[in-house]
């Protein structure tokens, strides 16, 4: 494998232990460079291969549905472990300080974890860093080209960091190898392996063993795997032309998954390339699942104030500043907008379908998010109530998507300025009579509302 997608985070000394694979993005065995990376540093050092995940309780904007899909995903993940011999621990508390534990006690060679670039998993990584004493590599197995590779600063919008992913994809863009053959741990290092149940995990997570899966996203790689297949298959065929038209069922709805690293997007692309579909449909959605991506990616590692006014360009800032006091058309509470109790039966219908199923249709997110900057009193207060409501109700919240998503909604980060007008000044603007010329809105509308009858009517059931 090119040994490029990972990177030191820390100096140290190997142990004369296991390679600890400590996984914390990327969900899953198959298709996963970092498991990948580990295995190939234990396989060239004649050592055991463990991998270990820790549920943090306390994780930011985490909910109990988000634990309950994890944990759906983490018990299959498990058994696949187990099937390919390899050892997997799980831990609860406080991640990298159960890590390094664990890494202690077992004298670690190496630790090896998943890039991610949040600002707590960031925090993660240097205090694990600091707290083992063998070196720290840190992997890209969410990105196709890695997200250090592809650019080593803070890209201004996606025409720039384009050409540089693609000048890369030749490199990176190959089929995943299989693991290779690995030494299994020894006995006595076995001993000292945590001791857990799938029943401390449920009751660890408060809510956990109560929450609901969801009816429209089932957990785990397999159903990631499924979902792609069925894409691919069919799904793909026009998505170039119905992507963006949220009457119909023209995405590929695979984001959930991806979040949770239950699916490879290398695989994704790997799997749309190779279809059938037209070339325009295959280039519409590998732009949005590599360059877009990857621009959000590149955009949170360098900008750690990501879900915050202060991320927003110079441009955008000062645009918001001189319309800061202009009279808005509606103001509404967070609680109404929650409750989608607004006076736009599509706004309803995306923050519905958000509530409903876990995600919001791409083109209505976009709409969704300028429509929150134009009825609350200003930028800071739409960027706050945009960030929470959407970690808190999309299974694919508390991801580098949606914080650029948000940012570029509201304070036009990845955009450029146009012309000028009330509340917005020059960022972008969107409004009702726009998506009437772009699809049919009652559809839509109608679309959510039948979804939310059967939502009712299950629920009657059960009771």
């Amino acid at each position: 494998m090119n040994m490029r997608r990972g990177r030191p985070a820390s100096q140290g000394h190997e142990g004369g232990g296991p390679v600890l694979y400590w996984m914390h993005r990327d969900h899953r065995l198959r298709d996963n460079w970092a498991l990948l990376y580990a295995a190939s540093l234990a396989a060239s050092r004649d050592r055991a291969l463990v991998a270990v995940h820790c549920l943090d309780p306390d994780y930011p904007q985490a909910n109990a549905a988000h634990f309950r899909f994890l944990v759906d995903g983490l018990r299959e993940l498990h058994a696949d472990f187990k099937a390919a011999n390899i050892p997997f621990v799980e831990l609860m508390g406080d991640p990298p300080s159960r890590v390094a534990q664990l890494a202690g006690s077992l004298d670690a060679c190496v630790l090896v974890t998943d890039f991610d670039p949040l600002r707590h998993k960031r925090r993660w990584l240097a205090q694990a860093g600091e707290a083992v004493a063998c070196p720290v590599h840190e992997v890209d197995a969410r990105n196709v080209v890695p997200c250090f590779v592809a650019s080593d600063k803070c890209e201004y919008m996606a025409r720039t960091i384009r050409p540089k992913i693609h000048r890369l994809l030749p490199e990176f863009l190959e089929p995943f190898p299989g693991l290779p053959p690995l030494r299994p741990l020894d006995a006595a290092l076995a001993k000292k392996l945590p001791q857990w149940s799938w029943e401390q995990v449920e009751q660890g997570v408060p809510g956990l063993s109560g929450a609901s899966r969801s009816r429209y996203f089932a957990a785990g790689e397999a159903a990631g795997a499924m979902a792609l297949d069925a894409f691919t298959g069919a799904g793909l065929r026009g998505y170039a032309e119905k992507r963006n038209d949220p009457s119909l069922d023209g995405q590929s709805g695979l984001s959930p998954w991806l979040h949770f690293g239950m699916l490879s997007a290398q695989r994704a692309a790997l799997e749309a390339a190779s279809s059938r579909a037209e070339a325009a449909d295959k280039e519409a959605f590998l732009e949005e699942l590599i360059v877009r991506r990857e621009l959000a990616d590149n955009f949170c590692l360098h900008r750690q104030d990501y879900d915050r006014t202060s991320c927003y360009p110079e441009w955008a800032r000062k645009t918001l500043e001189r319309h800061a006091d202009d009279p808005r058309p509606y103001i509404y509470t967070r609680e109404q907008l929650e409750e989608g109790e607004t006076h736009d039966p599509a706004w309803n219908a995306a923050q519905l379908e958000m509530r409903l199923t876990g995600k919001m249709h791409g083109y209505m997110r976009m709409y969704w998010g300028k429509k929150i900057l134009e009825w609350t009193p200003d930028a800071e207060e739409a960027q706050g109530v945009a960030v929470e409501l959407n970690d808190r109700w999309s299974l694919d919240g508390r991801d580098p998507n949606g914080y650029a998503g948000i940012a570029w909604s509201i304070g036009g980060v990845h955009d450029r300025p146009w012309m000028e007008r009330p509340v917005f000044g020059q960022i972008r603007y969107m409004n009702y009579k726009g998506l009437e010329r772009k699809f049919d809105v009652r559809a839509y509308v109608e679309k959510i509302k039948s979804l939310e009858g059967r939502e009712r009517r299950k629920s009657i059931d059960k009771e």
